[in-house]
Order: structure tokens, then C-alpha cells, then sequence
């Protein structure tokens, strides 16, 4: 299972155990799995999709303009950003991104 952080400069975004994360790439979109190679991108503007792994997560919740917190295995929550880098090593990812919107 892969941790993640999904960070903007105002708030948290997402963080818990996933089955992947789906990223639009400088040089193209990619999916990083369980047991990912390390890497450093940078990300355009584009859709981010998450698949839940079933472990606790917090998300951020658009209409309730608040944290709240789930545990469903292989739900995909999707959010739209302006860019940023993604970090991936021993398991664990870090989104820094900005402008998100459309969280689903």
C-alpha cells in the first residue's frame, strides 16, 4: 500500500493509504503503484485521480468546506490543479500542488 499527502499552500488535500495515484507529467500522465521506482516530476495542469486502499484516509470536502475522514477500498477521488511536483520514495508520496478544484 502507498501512503500520500496531497498538499496546497492553504490546506490539506488528501492523506491516507491508496492503490495508486494518476498525475498529468511535464512530459506525459503516469500512475504510480505499490512499490513505485523513486522519482521527482513536475506536473502540469491536469486531473489527479486517487484509488483508496481501504486504510483510513481525510480528505477535503468542497461542499462542506471541511476535512472529513473515510475508509473505502477503491474509491477514486479526482480533483483538477494548476501544476506542481510529485515525490515518490519507499512507499510514501508527496503532491504539492495548486489551484485544485473539482474534488470528487
Amino acid at each position: 500500500m502507498l501512503n500520500i499527502s496531497v498538499l496546497t499552500p492553504e490546506k490539506e488535500i488528501f492523506n491516507g493509504g491508496i492503490k495508486s495515484v494518476k498525475v498529468p507529467g511535464t512530459l506525459g500522465q503516469f500512475q504510480v503503484l505499490n512499490n513505485h521506482a523513486p522519482i521527482v516530476s513536475s506536473l502540469d495542469a491536469g486531473t489527479v485521480s486517487i484509488v483508496t486502499a481501504g486504510a483510513e484516509y481525510r480528505y477535503f470536502d468542497e461542499e462542506s468546506n471541511s476535512i472529513k475522514t473515510g475508509n473505502e477500498t477503491g474509491r477514486t477521488i479526482t480533483f483538477k490543479t494548476a501544476g506542481g511536483f510529485i515525490e515518490v520514495l519507499n512507499n510514501e508520496v508527496s503532491l504539492l500542488v495548486k489551484g485544485v478544484k473539482d474534488i470528487r
